[in-house]
């Protein structure tokens, strides 16, 4: 158990309960509400730990726990063994769950042309990725890991559940240890290496990493984290610098084509013997910490101690440039004691840091090369280590290079060793279908293991509780796996300073790969290259300083309503205070460095709390309110679909269109919504709200897109062929505001497309809970009654396909497509395949909403036609943004992109 497990950061979320605990919540969760049970393609797989037992001693450090009803299967792994740490990859996979018998989306999926015809003998396979380490020479304590999940008891192939008899298996291994150890593999395992190149597989590995990851590389200078997107087609050639104990200079021109072209023996090993024997040092974690603490101008000698403080100027040597590493120990008379560890080490980390970046820089400027890439276990993601290296490239080429870093820089060899397995299946995985997440524990890794493994969510809780933060030191648990469990562990404790250059960094920016081949790039995107989701730039200390406030503050309140969901009992309460505390904790790990977890934007914020709340069981913590506020709409919806048709057609759509942004104020993820449904019911909010709609507008559009629907001079427009409308919020926002508008187009003979989040965000409608409320709004309406009928949503009273042709020229149907995602906010490069799919015969895309049109995508260009809609309910964000105040609102119509006309 020496080494940390990335993937058990991410501990399933829905059936982890004992039997005790399912009993005791069973009353809650039963009946289901909507939203409850909903299918996301490549949603995380369940933990069922129904029946669990702990075998032996439960004060053992980890004694083993029987998952009898356990069904997920775990499949392949691989491992590069190195002079100095093991890393280990391997693939958990699950099913999909998703019931394509259902007559309604069979309907839909044949409207929008999909079908489940497969290009290959093999699956693309969904599933996660997890990241796990340990140090060579305690190489037992792998085998043991190994062991106790069964690993190298599963099919090579990935979509196979079956389990091989002992001693037929293969383990795909790179790296020295590959021979080293074969023996003990088959001694301890029963299963045979096969050994793979260690060149190719750094290779490979960086090359899908760096293809398939979105912002994998970035730039480290001066303790500044940039994140770098490099595009597939622009990625070769590059240089390849892997330090490991050794280091290995590779020249890529692409895939499968390299050349070793130097390297140096002088490398991590070198760093971390030296540093054993002359610091005492037990391990290299412990001396990079060291380093932190270091003056290395105690020990080294600068160009200021030659130049009497001066700075070498004439050849821009300034007086703090290291002239001889370790120099001063020539001429002081003191003994290696006189000298602190720290400073050795500090000295010792440059030494090697300065002589990697200047061998890099040299062969980059041999083969005529801007781009080096950096990777392996020395690098750790440690601030001096990757600023010395950078300050080498970037003085020795006068800017004209740039040093850049991975994210999974000490995976390579695993990665690349992986995927040299016959048919791993990811071989057209992208970028936009890889899903990284850092649920409870992932800001805390690293250090040693406390405390006795995890059996269920309930310990999992009491460690949350013991939770600790006091000034600077943070101290907090971290899951674990223990032998022979699929899910929950033991704990790391480790003890920060707070600085932003931290030891431990590489363990941040490594989360769980969730594999889900079904997402895909939102195609109406002008240009997807250029398209970033994040209106709002949080590398930006202010803007970061006051959104991490705004969720904090938010945190009780959300916290009260997850725990009113399921009936205030205690487990709900103890579950509650769990997840506010694991997201506090998230929250202040972001605050101490922003690029912990990758890029950041307000839309991964928002996300990583949906998470959180995943985690620890709340699915829709808002159920009870939607369906409340649901009722209450549905309910006065009649007598306004009978004023809206009394109106003329341009009184109708300017009544539209402010129903919409009068409904959208209803959104319990702001402050100031909060507070207004204290004063009153949701019916009296949205009369005051549209009372209150009066232009012109902060963004007013309206007069551009009233002529583009009803025309002008006497000229008809013609109509939109189909519209995708992204909706927001239950109650009001969907049922008096989104669906009298897509009422409008349908009567105009628009096919129109309803796009809601694949799982509960806040107080948002999900895709499973449209069709009951489009039902519930066709009994008062002949419109939407048919529309219905012919999109499949009334699966009772269903059109025959074949009679669409037979209707009039008006006749459309609606539909409803899941997102593909579960956060107030959306990225459009990873959407669902239906999504994508309906989006293919689109003309109109309505974004609605704060999260999905100025959070996100306000700046978005769309190869069709665009309508922004929103109230902006947040001062800042309207100051910013709009340059404007609370409830402004925003309708921006935007014709395609010139680009594309």
């Amino acid at each position: 158990m020496a080494g940390r497990e990335d993937d058990e950061h991410d501990p399933p979320i829905l059936d982890d309960k004992t039997e005790a605990e399912a009993k005791s919540s069973e009353r809650d969760m039963a009946p289901p509400g909507p939203g409850t049970s909903i299918h996301r393609s490549g949603s995380r797989p369940q933990l069922d730990l129904s029946k669990a037992e702990i075998q032996g001693n439960f004060e053992e450090r980890d004694p083993t726990i029987l998952l009898p009803n356990q069904s997920d299967d775990i499949s392949h792994l691989a491992l590069d063994i190195g002079g100095s740490l093991i890393k280990l990859l391997y693939f958990s996979r699950h099913e999909d769950y998703s019931n394509d018998d259902d007559k309604g989306k069979k309907t839909i999926k044949e409207r929008l042309g999909l079908t489940n015809g497969k290009l290959r003998s093999y699956p693309v396979l969904g599933g996660r990725l997890h990241f796990v380490k340990f140090e060579t020479h305690k190489i037992n304590e792998c085998l043991d890991f190994i062991h106790s999940k069964q690993l190298h008891r599963r099919d090579p192939y990935p979509w196979s559940s079956k389990t091989l008899p002992l001693g037929t298996g293969v383990i795909k291994v790179t790296g020295g240890g590959a021979y080293k150890f074969a023996d003990l593999f088959k001694e301890r395992l029963g299963v045979s290496i096969e050994k793979e190149d260690e060149m190719h597989c750094l290779v490979s590995g960086a090359n899908f990493l760096l293809k398939a990851i979105r912002h994998e590389a970035y730039t480290h200078m001066e303790g500044e984290k940039e994140f770098v997107q490099i595009e597939p087609n622009d990625l070769y050639p590059y240089l390849l610098v892997n330090v490991g104990s050794g280091v290995s200079i590779i020249k890529v021109d692409g895939e499968g084509k390299f050349e070793r072209v130097s390297g140096t023996n002088v490398g991590g090993g070198t760093y971390w013997g030296l540093g054993r024997l002359l610091t005492k040092c037990k391990s290299f974690d412990e001396l990079l910490e060291l380093s932190q603490k270091g003056d290395n101008s105690t020990i080294d000698m600068l160009v200021g101690d030659i130049y009497g403080g001066m700075d070498y100027s004439k050849i821009g040597l300034s007086a703090s440039t290291i002239a001889s590493s370790f120099g001063k120990a020539i001429s002081e008379n003191k003994e290696l004691e006189d000298y602190r560890p720290q400073d050795i080490s500090l000295s010792l980390l440059r030494m090697i840091s300065y002589n990697i970046g200047q061998i890099s820089y040299l062969n980059a400027l041999r083969f005529g090369l801007k781009r080096i890439f950096f990777g392996g276990f020395f690098i750790r993601g440690h601030a001096y280590t990757m600023d010395t290296i950078s300050f080498a490239v970037h003085f020795w080429s006068k800017g004209d290079m740039q040093a850049m870093f991975l994210r999974h820089e000490g995976f390579l060899g695993a990665m690349g060793a992986f995927m040299s397995y016959e048919k791993h299946g990811l071989d057209d995985l992208m970028s936009h279908q890889l899903v990284e997440r850092f649920p409870m524990g992932a800001p805390y890794t690293g250090g040693n293991i406390h405390g006795p493994p995890l059996g269920d969510l309930n310990e999992k809780i009491s460690w949350m509780e013991k939770f600790v933060r006091r000034g600077t030191e943070i101290t907090a648990p971290v899951p674990m796996t223990p032998s022979k469990t699929t899910g929950l562990g033991g704990f790391d404790v480790p003890s920060s300073r707070g600085s932003a250059l931290r030891s431990d960094a590489s363990a941040l920016n490594v989360g769980v790969l969730h594999l889900v081949p079904t997402l895909e790039v939102f195609p109406l995107l002008a240009d997807p290259k250029m398209y970033e989701p994040n209106t709002i730039d949080l590398s930006d200390q202010g803007e970061r300083e006051y959104w991490l406030k705004v969720l904090s503050e938010h945190l009780p309140d959300l916290v009260d309503t997850a725990v009113a969901s399921e009936g205030g009992t205690e487990d709900a309460k103890r579950r509650g205070d769990a997840f506010a505390r694991a997201f506090s904790a998230h929250l202040a790990r972001l605050m101490e460095e922003p690029a912990a977890y990758g890029k950041l934007g307000l839309a991964n914020l928002l996300e990583l709390r949906e998470e959180c709340l995943r985690e620890f069981q709340f699915v829709d913590a808002y159920r009870s309110i939607k369906q409340r506020e649901n009722e209450a709409s549905l309910a006065v919806l009649p007598d306004l679909l009978e004023e809206l048709d009394s109106m003329s057609e341009e009184a109708r759509l300017l009544t539209l269109i402010e129903g919409v942004l009068a409904a959208n104020i209803f959104d319990w993820g702001s402050r100031a919504c909060v507070d207004l449904y204290h004063k009153g019911t949701i019916i009296e909010i949205y009369r005051m709200s549209r009372n209150k709609m009066q232009r012109p507008w902060r963004v007013d559009d309206f007069d551009a897109f009233k002529e583009r629907m009803l025309g002008s001079g006497g000229k008809q427009p013609h109509r939109h062929k189909r519209a995708l409308l992204f909706v927001d919020n239950s109650g009001a926002d969907v049922i008096l505001g989104m669906l009298p508008l897509a009422r409008e187009f349908l009567r105009r003979g628009t096919e129109v497309v309803l796009v809601a989040n694949s799982l509960p965000a806040l107080n948002d409608v999900t895709a499973m809970e449209l069709p009951d409320i489009v039902a519930g709004a066709a009994k008062h309406c002949d419109i939407l009654r048919r529309a219905a009928e012919m999109g499949g949503l009334l699966v009772d009273a269903m059109v025959n396909p074949g009679d669409w042709s037979k209707n009039d020229s008006t006749s459309a149907p609606l539909m409803v497509v899941e997102n593909g995602c579960g956060s107030p906010c959306i990225d459009l490069r990873q959407v669902s395949s239906e999504l994508a799919a309906a989006a293919k015969d689109a003309d109109l895309v309505v974004l609605e909403g704060m999260g999905r049109a100025l959070h996100t995508n306000f700046n978005a260009q769309f190869k069709c036609e665009a309508l922004k809609l929103a109230m902006v309910k947040n001062q800042r964000l309207a100051e910013k943004l709009i340059n404007g105040n609370i409830y402004d609102s925003v309708c921006r119509y935007e014709p395609p992109s010139l680009s594309q006309m």
